[in-house]
């Protein structure tokens, strides 16, 4: 067989979603008189050419060379897709209650981006001039960025002697410190890593960039004390043109962020919203885990 040039992951079920939520509001609005050309046809259902070049505009790497095989190959998912949305419809599972929550979330999400899109497409663009100007405020990030090897520990906030730990931190090594915390009857819990500048928090970046090799810095909340000691560093530099591309689609975020926090607070504001207590989830209902992580934890260094 001939090998293909694209994997095309389309999802049966996302698909037939979209296409179920597109079906009940075909009728708002839309143009009965137009035209549409037809790609396919599975059993009489048609597979309309916009339907093709809707899919066709998602996949990646498409160059001149290859749009016809990509064409070939979306418009195979698509009548594979056809094929088992009718499946659904012949054994009713489209009624079921598991796909009709789903029809009803993925309906919810489609018209929330929708919104969204409109008003972050109303919003100006980053500059250049922007980019610079945040490259130049954020050293280290870019011009003075640095790879940490980190030391931590982490107690909780009740009942630390903060101003005590802290002139313990400054005398003695790690390993000291962790032996002084026990006889202190502190619970803790030490890791290791290595971590560049943009995987630090950012409320932690400033103060650990003005640290030298072998120095620490200690960080509270209402929940944990925290002690990072920068048991080595490297630099690690970005020029101002590798980083400009990056500044500018963060820049794009972080205002698109903003924008729709404040058209959300201004709608939550002139809305009527009566929030009614839902009953507590039953223990089979609960996650047995959390769903995503952002970090491999560390590894252990010491822990009482």
């Amino acid at each position: 067989m001939k090998n293909r040039t694209f994997t095309l992951r389309i999802s049966f079920l996302n698909t037939a979603l979209f296409a179920a939520t597109l079906a009940a509001l075909s009728g708002c609005g839309a143009d009965k008189t137009a035209v549409t050309k037809v790609a396919a046809k599975v059993n009489g259902a048609e597979i309309s050419v916009d339907q093709l070049n809707g899919v066709l505009a998602t996949v990646p790497g498409i160059t001149p060379a290859t749009a016809d095989q990509a064409r070939r190959e979306v418009l195979d998912k698509l009548i594979e897709q056809q094929l088992a949305i009718e499946q659904t419809r012949e054994k009713k599972l489209d009624k079921s209650p598991e796909v009709l929550r789903a029809i009803d979330a993925a309906s919810r999400e489609i018209l929330a981006r929708a919104y969204r899109d409109q008003v972050v497409a109303a919003l100006p663009k980053a500059s250049a001039q922007d980019a610079r100007t945040y490259y130049a405020a954020h050293p280290q990030l870019f011009a003075q960025r640095r790879v940490y090897n980190l030391q931590e520990i982490i107690m909780p906030a009740q009942g630390v002697p903060v101003d005590k730990l802290r002139d313990v931190a400054n005398e003695k090594s790690i390993d000291d410190i962790a032996n002084w915390l026990k006889q202190q009857n502190i619970r803790f819990s030490g890791s290791a890593s290595t971590r560049t500048a943009e995987q630090l928090p950012l409320n932690m970046l400033p103060k650990l960039h003005e640290l030298k090799d072998g120095q620490s810095a200690i960080f509270t909340s209402a929940q944990t004390v925290s002690l990072v000691r920068i048991a080595a560093s490297q630099s690690a530099p970005i020029d101002e043109a590798t980083a400009l591309p990056q500044i500018l689609k963060f820049l794009d975020n972080q205002s698109a962020t903003t924008a729709m926090t404040a058209s959300m607070k201004q709608l939550r504001e002139k809305a009527k919203i009566d929030i009614v207590a839902a009953p507590a989830a039953t223990p089979e209902a609960l996650p047995t885990a959390p769903a995503a992580t952002l970090a491999k934890p560390a590894e252990k260094v010491s822990q009482r």
